[in-house]
């Protein structure tokens, strides 16, 4: 975002216990005008609640959520203007498209000139133009979720949230859908939180990611920033960035692991003995010595259109260009920019 980023959601330092335990320890972001920002964890990692806290539809044990500078505590859920998209739709079934699309309008008290002008629009952002008289009972999974976005977009909101949209869906309609939602959030302009567990939807959508842990962000960034540099072991595997192997500070650039000691360049200052994690990113290697080899039995082959998936019996995996054979001992040349130190603890 430029220098004159104006913050217009402020969520400050929530908490939020679940059956005597917490579940939201301190969280604390902002949304830009104009920004989506994906929300990215395991279930129950407290995505959703955090969610329903911004609606206002669940309060929080302490801490303030804020939209242009004013505290939202005192305003009801239907009087935030923040619309709403969830995995499993939410629509009436014994309405129309139209109808569906019209509800929250006409809980605005709107003339029926502006809720048809507004429900043709919101169709017409959500490639649905013509559907209007249709049954939603009679659309598909991918259809209906548009049917959702168009109602959430129809009272011109100020935020949107999307909790696990795209969950119900097939990966191919999904994929599909996830580029759609991301040209309509672009064309719209309107800000938005969007919750998920798949680090894909996240990375494709996202101006920025916010990884939660255990009640806690643990990274943000854009999506670029987070994949290339992960600020832990817990986010490098949560992400399937590579190989996460442990190890012990042996010297300048030098860690000792299972699989021998390797060298490392790390911007970090650690004392010899120190436990470490390191990132060992499997991207397409060479079989060969080299300045960081590593030797293993290969245990499993698999084809992944462009290279091989070949996994050793040290648990490593690489992505090789041409398939060696199961049983087969190769050594792999690793250069120094695959391997990266992370902190060990979670």
């Amino acid at each position: 975002m430029s220098g004159e980023r104006h913050k217009m959601l402020e969520v400050d330092g929530i908490y939020k216990t679940y059956e005597g335990a917490p579940l939201l320890r301190g969280v604390s972001f902002d949304v830009a005008a104009g920004e989506t920002v994906c929300l990215l964890g395991p279930s129950g990692s407290g995505k959703s609640t955090l969610l329903r806290i911004i609606a206002g539809l669940e309060g929080s044990g302490s801490g303030q959520v804020r939209w242009d500078g004013a505290d939202l505590a005192s305003v009801p859920a239907h009087r935030r203007n923040f619309g709403l998209v969830f995995q499993d739709y939410a629509l009436f079934p014994h309405l129309d498209v139209a109808e569906n699309v019209a509800f929250g309008l006409k809980m605005q008290g709107l003339g029926r000139a502006e809720i048809d002008r507004r429900v043709a629009e919101a169709l017409a952002q959500v490639n649905l133009k013509g559907f209007e008289r249709r049954r939603v009972t009679d659309l598909s999974g991918g259809e209906q979720q548009r049917v959702a976005l168009a109602r959430a977009l129809a009272p011109r909101p100020r935020l949107l949230m999307f909790d696990e949209p795209l969950g119900a869906l097939d990966r191919t309609l999904r994929e599909r859908l996830l580029d759609e939602l991301r040209s309509i959030l672009h064309a719209s302009g309107v800000p938005a939180i969007y919750v998920t567990h798949d680090q894909e939807e996240a990375f494709a959508l996202a101006d920025r990611v916010m990884l939660l842990h255990e009640g806690r962000i643990v990274q943000s960034g854009a999506p670029a920033e987070v994949y290339a540099r992960p600020v832990s072991a817990w986010v490098a595997r949560f992400l399937g960035l590579g190989n996460i192997i442990e190890g012990k500070v042996a010297g300048a650039g030098r860690v000792e692991t299972k699989v021998g000691v390797l060298k490392v360049a790390c911007a970090h200052e650690h004392a010899r003995g120190e436990s470490v994690a390191l990132l060992i990113r499997p991207g397409r290697r060479n079989v060969g010595d080299g300045e960081n080899s590593l030797e293993g039995r290969v245990t499993d082959v698999v084809f992944r259109q462009n290279d091989f998936r070949v996994t050793l019996d040290n648990d490593l995996y690489f992505y090789l260009p041409d398939a060696p054979k199961v049983g087969e001992r190769i050594v792999l040349q690793i250069p120094l920019t695959a391997v990266q130190c992370l902190s060990a603890k979670e």
